[in-house]
């Protein structure tokens, strides 16, 4: 054997092969093909007529404008809200305090205004009109 890579007698080489190689696993004889799916139409780059609007920072996301000397990026504890060593800091408890007591809230506003209820509602000012009621009655046989 030569080892000219030019010789066209020569042995190929599977480390070093003549051509890319692409890197895919060759299919099993019964596996299913995905079949080619023709180009879609060619569209045109256009830029915008109005520019897009400016988007205003909203107040939850960490203050990271250019300070005296450059730019201040967020800490760990700022984008997470636990500590390096796994431990939730007072904002992100108070933050989660403040979503579990604002859906709880929510969740009773919505509860009051059922059908039942307010049936429920309507029935407890029945039994305690009628507690009042018979209190007076028992007061003035205990006068009489």
């Amino acid at each position: 054997m030569t080892t000219d890579p030019t010789d066209p007698d020569r042995a190929p080489d599977p480390e070093r092969p003549d051509h890319p190689v692409p890197d895919v696993t060759p299919a099993e004889p019964n596996s299913p093909t995905v079949p080619d799916v023709p180009p879609g139409p060619d569209i045109p780059d256009v830029t915008p007529s109005d520019p897009e609007p400016e988007v205003e920072p909203s107040p939850s996301v960490p203050d990271v404008t250019p300070a005296e000397g450059g730019v201040r990026a967020p800490s760990i504890e700022e984008v997470t809200g636990y500590t390096e060593g796994g431990v939730p800091t007072f904002d992100a408890v108070r933050d989660k305090i403040e979503k579990r007591l604002g859906t709880a809230m929510g969740a009773e506003e919505l509860a009051r205004e059922t059908e039942p209820a307010r049936t429920l509602e309507e029935e407890f000012e029945d039994r305690k009109k009628a507690a009042a009621d018979k209190l007076a009655e028992i007061r003035r046989s205990m006068t009489s």
